[in-house]
């Protein structure tokens, strides 16, 4: 229930006698360690991202040469994302390798091949060594490469198809079982193309656990502790997995606004200092609800600036032609606007901050923007598009740097424009659970 810590500690403490309830720490270094990871995962028929280990700049070289660049690399048992690393070429690696952190034999530098535009998703379990109960599935907002901890989720998934939902559940209950969990787990995945990979397996509670917790109304971590002291999810009557008919989308409190010169771009590494959580049957209300209480608020009229890179061009028509019909007048730079009119979506036209004035800034500072959807690719676009989005983040225009980001504020913004907002508390909704499945 200590997050990484306690895995780091349970080998040393059972060498030296003591007791170690729930998971052991054989089935902990079977999670933890890359090779043997690897091997399970292997045997039980599951995909992972091409990867390796190193130990030194020249076996993270040909690592990232064997798998293909862009590459996420970390040292071994991480927590909270530090000192991780999206590297999009050599010199990126080279440098990670050379200033950001110490390599030995023992604590080696893992590297997996990135895989852009992947969506994340998040799994808590609860095991007791035969049978498994998921507690929820959870779909990132933003894109696979942003830390779970920074990413907008909501639960249950909102645009997954029903055979992805069944296999991450197939997948769960193999590796759970595989590890001989006792107690919480938490699966991380990532879905590209329809294909599945685990990224990675913590057999402990993860942070997301509360967050279950509240949707779906049974306390995760005292069923897992009941669980790690001897009890069966039989014995304790939970033998179904609770299903909700309603979502629940939690939101991350970034702190940025407070720290000048701080990039607001999101990545591998958490900077988030809460969360909140926004409850509805409908999931762009429940979206909308859980900006709100971070201070976000979603337009309902104006103007929306969208600047998206070539590969996101043919997935914002659709966004822009959703917000052009809700009455927004749309923004764009040459590239974007140019595309945009081509597919009889009309914009007005934006220079970019190097083309002169009046430029985005501008429309950023004199508050004529309500939205701003920016979706940056590669290091040099994502420092070049800095100054736009420190400006969005001081003048509180909601933006977004992905397209599933977009999405997922259109669907918020149109929810806003079109429907009516209820309030009900989370014990009324945990009841009608309780009658549901009753």
């Amino acid at each position: 229930f200590g997050g990484q810590t306690p895995l780091k500690l349970a080998k040393d403490l059972e060498a030296h006698g003591v007791p170690i309830i729930g998971t052991t720490p054989e089935s902990i270094d079977l999670a933890e360690n890359r090779q043997r990871f690897g091997a399970l995962v292997d045997k039980l028929g599951i995909k992972q991202p091409p990867n390796g280990t190193a130990t030194d700049l020249d076996g993270a070289l040909r690592v990232a040469k064997k798998i293909g660049y862009p590459v996420l690399v970390r040292p071994s048992y991480v927590l909270g994302g530090r000192a991780m690393m999206i590297c999009y070429n050599q010199t990126d690696l080279e440098s990670y390798m050379k200033e950001a952190i110490s390599v030995s034999e023992e604590r080696p530098v893992l590297v997996d091949r990135f895989l852009e535009e992947a969506i994340e998703i998040d799994v808590d379990a609860v095991c007791d060594g035969a049978d498994v109960l998921i507690g929820g599935i959870m779909q990132h907002i933003e894109n696979a490469g942003i830390h779970s901890g920074d990413s907008a989720c909501v639960l249950p998934p909102y645009n997954l198809n029903g055979d992805t939902d069944k296999r991450l559940r197939e997948h769960t209950f193999a590796l759970a079982r595989e590890l001989k969990v006792i107690g919480l787990m938490n699966i991380q995945y990532a879905v590209k193309d329809n294909e599945i990979y685990v990224l990675e397996v913590n057999p402990r509670a993860s942070r997301t656990v509360p967050y279950v917790s509240k949707s779906i109304g049974i306390p995760l971590a005292k069923v897992a502790a009941r669980i790690m002291t001897g009890k069966t999810l039989k014995e304790l009557g939970l033998t179904e997995e609770i299903t909700v008919d309603y979502y629940c989308v939690k939101e991350a409190v970034l702190p940025f606004v407070k720290f000048p010169g701080v990039d607001s771009i999101l990545g591998p590494e958490m900077k988030s200092t809460g969360e909140v959580m926004g409850i509805d049957r409908d999931f762009g209300v429940a979206f909308a609800k859980a900006q709100m209480s971070v201070n976000s608020n979603l337009p309902l009229s104006g103007r929306v600036f969208i600047s998206v890179n070539n590969s996101d061009k043919e997935s914002i028509v659709p966004i822009a032609g959703k917000l052009k019909e809700a009455g927004f007048d749309i923004v764009a730079t040459s590239g974007t606007r140019a595309y945009l009119i081509k597919r009889g979506i009309q914009a007005e036209p934006v220079a970019k901050i190097y083309e002169g004035r009046p430029n985005v800034l501008d429309l950023l500072t004199d508050g004529s923007v309500g939205l701003m959807i920016n979706t940056p690719i590669g290091r040099e676009s994502h420092e070049n598009d800095y100054e736009i989005r420190r400006s969005a983040l001081l003048h509180n225009v909601p933006y977004t740097t992905t397209i599933a980001g977009a999405t997922a504020a259109t669907e918020g913004i149109l929810s806003l424009v079109s429907k009516t907002i209820g309030i009900k508390s989370i014990q009324e909704y945990h009841g009608m659970l309780r009658l549901k499945n009753l």
